[in-house]
């Protein structure tokens, strides 16, 4: 079974109707981008949560100690890193740690195999957007990634539409959807958040 991420949840109704719809993980993106959190806004997001649904926090190249003072007042589950942190960095956590690449080319194969983490993230690289482009890549190279035998996180462009395709084409461990759920940026469409889960249960 495809495991559900939902990131870029700014608010309580969304994290809670996609709680509701049974998604695996919510992500809270703590770097600059228009659907930025606060801490106190994700604390008191993850409060309401039912249990068994991972917390992710997103981060792009800050101080990593700021990272794991964020991570235990927020009780974050997980911590995915989106910039360009190194394999040492990314060591010395006590939470799951997800490290992310924009693909541009097969060069990502090179640059993965060096990091021991938990999973990947692939996610389209877009000059000056460390995320949330919209935008699909080359899925080959997912599946020229996934070979590595880290768990893969399909990211970049999915929606409700391309979903099932994308699951039939690369077998993600789990797919991270963000934009292609959103009625707006940093609100989420219940429907089409429904939509996508639907597609993806049925797509296995």
């Amino acid at each position: 079974m495809t495991r559900i991420k939902i990131c870029g949840i700014t608010n309580k109704d969304d994290a809670l109707w996609a709680a509701d719809l049974r998604v695996d993980a919510l992500g809270f993106i703590f770097a600059e981008s228009p659907r930025r959190v606060g801490p106190e806004v994700v604390c008191e997001i993850v409060k309401f949560l039912p249990p068994f649904i991972s917390t992710v926090g997103v981060f792009v190249d800050e101080d990593k100690e700021k990272v794991k003072e964020i991570a235990d007042l927020c009780s974050l589950t997980t911590l995915q890193f989106h910039g360009e942190e190194s394999p040492a960095y990314c060591q010395g956590f006590r939470q799951k740690v997800i490290k992310s690449f924009r693909v541009r080319n097969e060069s990502v194969l090179e640059k993965a195999v060096s990091y021991k983490v938990d999973a990947y993230l692939l996610d389209t690289y877009l000059r000056g957007r460390p995320g949330g482009t919209g935008k699909t890549f080359n899925w080959e190279i997912a599946g020229r990634v996934k070979g590595i035998g880290v768990p893969l996180i399909l990211s970049g462009g999915l929606n409700p539409d391309n979903i099932a395709r994308a699951i039939s084409e690369v077998r993600p461990y789990a797919v991270d959807v963000s934009s292609g759920v959103e009625s707006k940026e940093g609100k989420k469409d219940h429907g089409k958040l429904e939509k996508l889960v639907k597609m993806v249960r049925k797509a296995g």
